[in-house]
């Protein structure tokens, strides 16, 4: 029987770690990310959870414990933020490769130089090309429920791919609200056993991390895209099968709210959707038809749902928490990448803001979709940092 309690972001996926039936955990402390593993070292040591927890040296060692874990066989948990995230680097290009079903939970946090220990997502944004599913998340109930769902994504045959569960610092990883928390046989009828695909066995030993080369390295970076493309399938499948159980549905690869008739429509990512949705409400109100789409899964990247919830507006207003330095937000890049081939594309305006835990409050929301309806479809698209 499940329970609510009012918890942090960050409890709840301690509580998610633990209802995982998680085996070994290695972390490092970073802000905002700690009071994860903090929580979690509890339920060890209070005999909660059956689990070993090895205390590393930095996040590099953190994750390549947690993929030594995986070649024993058992299911391990890590997590992180900024400069930890970064630190991780070279390691999660190797998890990805050698198709480690890892999770990482990222509290996402802004980077040095200037050091701010608060939240944006340039963090997970940097990391968006080392090879993981990431996905985005807006309150502490789908953060906990993202992780039990992200082991049944990355351990899926058809994958095999280590997925990045995104929460944003402090406004989710230091906030509480009430969160359900589900009872260990309702979850265990979610999530099976890990049975591991091969083990490391001294009895019959094989060779992992070798070399490859020309077309033999070709052929395996094929076979990791073609298992992202299968992921888009297999999230929302998961998703499903997740509100079937628990009763609780987040959309699949994005959410849409009162896209219905909108002519101007803007695009979030995390826990700024909330304060999106209460805009959107308001402005319907009085008669302006505008609508909100929120993109949770950013790798793999959702390029039909996008295309066909854009298709007949006139513009997106974009917002990202992050900036691809000489280019523009990277959502706002990779959104014009995927409506270019439509016959009348969506005017896209890009707006950064957020960084460094800055705040967006509704007026520079509403200021934002007022900008997208005064446009006219086709127009150039620009980019603005707000809130400056």
């Amino acid at each position: 029987m499940s329970i609510k309690k009012y918890i942090t972001a960050n409890e709840a996926v301690a509580h998610a770690a633990r209802l995982a039936r998680v085996e070994v955990v290695a972390a490092y402390p970073v802000t905002p990310q700690t009071t994860i593993v903090e929580k979690i070292s509890g339920f060890i040591a209070s005999g909660e959870m059956d689990a070993e927890f090895i205390k590393v040296e930095s996040e590099h060692s953190a994750l390549t414990a947690c993929m030594g874990a995986r070649m024993a066989g058992v299911r391990s948990f890590t997590s992180t933020s900024s400069q930890g995230l970064e630190y991780m680097h070279e390691m999660l290009a190797y998890a990805s490769g050698g198709r480690y079903p890892l999770v990482l939970v990222d509290v996402t946090r802004s980077v040095a130089l200037p050091w701010s220990i608060w939240g944006d997502h340039q963090d997970a944004i940097q990391q968006r090309d080392t090879g993981w599913i990431q996905i985005f998340t807006e309150t502490g109930q789908e953060a906990m429920d993202m992780v039990l769902q992200a082991y049944r994504i990355a351990e899926d045959r058809r994958i095999l791919l280590p997925v990045m569960v995104c929460l944003d610092g402090f406004i989710q990883s230091h906030t509480e609200e009430l969160v359900d928390i589900p009872d260990q046989g309702t979850v265990d009828s979610y999530l099976p056993p890990y049975e591991p695909v091969v083990t490391l066995d001294v009895d019959n030993p094989y060779s992992i991390s070798i070399g490859g080369f020309g077309r033999y390295y070709a052929a395996w970076r094929k076979e990791q895209q073609e298992a992202m493309d299968r992921a888009r399938q297999v999230i929302v499948e998961a998703g499903d099968d997740f509100a079937r159980i628990f009763g609780r549905h987040y959309g699949g690869l994005i959410e849409q709210y009162r896209c219905e008739g909108a002519e101007a429509i803007i695009l979030t990512m995390g826990a700024f959707t909330g304060t999106a949705r209460e805009v959107v409400d308001e402005m319907r109100a009085d008669g302006k038809a505008v609508g909100l789409i929120k993109v949770r899964a950013y790798r793999p990247f959702p390029v039909r749902e996008l295309r066909q919830a854009l298709s007949r507006a006139k513009a997106a207003a974009v917002l990202d928490r992050d900036c691809s330095w000489g280019c523009e937000g990277a959502l706002a890049t990779d959104l014009k990448a995927a409506l270019y081939s439509l016959p009348s594309p969506p005017t896209v305006l890009n707006f950064v803001g957020g960084l460094g835990g800055s705040d967006v409050p509704p007026e520079q929301m509403k200021y934002m979709l007022d900008k997208a309806l005064s446009v006219e479809r086709g127009a150039p698209s620009t980019m603005e940092f707000i809130g400056l």
